[in-house]
């Protein structure tokens, strides 16, 4: 018999009990933090990191790095308060992604990791309002681990830490949930859940139902008993919950403005040293790859979208993603990218000169674009009472005025702005790098909000426009806090301006490239 699973279930009991001490005591000591690295970090008994595994990466107080549990039960509480009176809120985990047969890293639904913080898959949520001091009851269905599931896949967290980290009121096995969700469709006047689009007919409207279950396929029951559970998520009693969780996730808590901070700043310092980097000959797709190692390797999970590096005339393509050609010399390099940071998205968008220094038309066309930008930054404040909308109006009207003044014919109306910006400028950011779409862009921006402001001019070779300027694509994007006096711009930390953009490529300013 191997002595593995014993060590294993020894270690998980040293681990459990040490958790409980440093719980009472409410401080760690740094030969207490040695004791716990080595008892506890390898295996971890959990899905999750959580400060008893991983103490590097989750502080002592916190359910995620950077979140405590109360950031979480903070926003169930103002979701829950939401809403009218005999209501619940169902939540299922992301489904789990494969190629060629083999699964991608997970991650998690957003929605349901704002209102959990719960990281593994074969999860579902069930929120009950009731007449309690908390205001509801949480069910949290988890998948627990079994000898075979821990030995392919680790561990998963078990129900006791599933009620006690994560504040459940009562954690059951994942096969459960169908029988849940039939109780409280019978019990419940309304019923905040999500499903995907349908398309329209009865039996479409079933076909989308099935899918709120997609992600826990493999419960065990017939086909039959699930349409008739699902038909009836189809009634009277549905409420969509994006549009209600989509209104808290605009408003960042401080907790969430540090991990944003955080992950901008992780982003911009890529930025700067992939300008350093870059020279002509090198391909879009070796900029692409140093900016991404750059970023995980100060710890960011993934990137928060595919980038986009587009040298020369390929800036003109506003979503190039191909990013497999050669840089040329004195052409300009427009790179949009960003990291996924502990549960937060950035998006910055920088353009500079692969050969380090700006030509005279390419500076011109910058610093029009540039004057624009920063006007418009200047303009995100709550005191500005300006909705997203008006901002994009503000934003035509300060380019056609820059523009003008170098050179370009735009018509007598300006129609022709448009084919030079065919693009709004900017949307929310946060846990997704466009945090809701159920955002309201004609409401007025609110303190707390996170934005990008990304005017771009791309300029075709077309008789209409200045020659010196034909094939030449901008965009510049800042992440923006919206404040209520003063903006504070997130990515600050990526350089903008002519000369720091320059010193960047020329290393000047004491960065090394990697």
């Amino acid at each position: 018999m191997s002595l593995r699973p014993l060590i294993v279930g020894s270690a998980a009991r040293s681990a459990q009990t040490f958790t409980r001490k440093c719980r009472r005591n409410h401080r760690l000591y740094a030969t207490e933090a040695t004791q716990l690295a080595n008892v506890a970090l390898k295996p971890t008994i959990y899905g999750q990191p959580l400060t008893p595994s991983h103490p590097h990466l989750v502080k002592d107080g916190e359910l995620v790095p950077g979140m405590g549990s109360q950031e979480y039960e903070t926003r169930r509480r103002a979701l829950m308060d939401s809403l009218p009176s005999h209501s619940v809120v169902i939540c299922v985990a992301a489904q789990v992604k494969y190629m060629s047969g083999r699964a991608y890293k997970f991650r998690q639904d957003s929605d349901f990791w704002y209102l959990t913080g719960f990281e593994e898959p074969g999860a579902a949520l069930i929120m009950e309002k009731d007449s309690s001091s908390r205001g509801y009851r949480m069910t949290l269905f988890h998948s627990p681990s079994t000898p075979s599931t821990a030995q392919w896949d680790g561990a998963r967290t078990s129900a006791q830490d599933v009620v006690r980290v994560f504040r459940a009121d009562n954690a059951r096995p994942v096969d459960e949930f169908p029988d849940a969700l039939r109780r409280v469709m019978a019990e419940t006047d309304h019923v905040y859940v999500d499903l995907p689009p349908g398309g329209g007919p009865k039996r479409s409207r079933s076909a989308s139902a099935k899918s709120l279950l997609k992600p826990l396929q493999y419960l065990s029951r017939s086909s039959q008993e699930h349409d008739t559970l699902l038909e009836s998520l189809g009634g009277q009693k549905r409420r969509p919950l994006a549009p209600e969780v989509g209104r808290l996730r605009a408003i960042k808590s401080e907790a969430e403005q540090k991990v944003m901070r955080a992950a901008a700043d992780i982003s911009a310092r890529a930025h700067t040293k992939t300008m350093r980097f870059a020279r002509p000959g090198l391909s879009e797709h070796v900029l692409a790859a140093h900016f991404e190692y750059l970023c995980a390797r100060e710890g960011a999970q993934r990137p928060a979208y595919v980038p986009v590096v587009a040298s020369g005339p390929n800036a003109l393509t506003i979503h190039y993603t191909s990013n497999n050609q050669l840089i040329r010399e004195n052409e300009l390099v427009l790179v949009d990218a960003g990291c996924e940071y502990n549960g937060y998205a950035s998006d910055i968008t920088r353009t500079f000169p692969a050969s380090g220094a700006f030509t005279s038309a390419q500076a011109d066309l910058y610093n029009a674009l540039l004057s624009a930008q920063k006007q418009l930054v200047a303009l995100c404040t709550a005191r500005a009472g300006l909705s997203l909308s008006q901002l994009h109006h503000k934003s035509v009207e300060f380019l056609r005025a820059e523009l003008t003044q170098i050179g370009f014919d735009l018509g007598f109306t300006g129609g022709r702005l448009n084919e030079l910006y065919p693009h709004f400028v900017g949307h929310p950011v946060g846990i997704d790098l466009h945090e809701s779409s159920h955002f309201d862009r004609q409401a007025p921006m609110q303190a707390g909000m996170v934005i990008t402001v990304e005017p771009g001019i791309y300029v075709p070779p077309s008789p209409h426009f200045p020659k010196h300027f034909h094939n030449i694509g901008i965009r510049i994007e800042d992440e923006v806090l919206v404040g209520e006096e003063h903006p504070v711009v997130l990515s600050a930390s990526a350089p903008k301006e002519i000369a720091d953009v320059e010193g960047a490529c020329q290393g000047l300013l004491g960065l090394e490239p990697f």
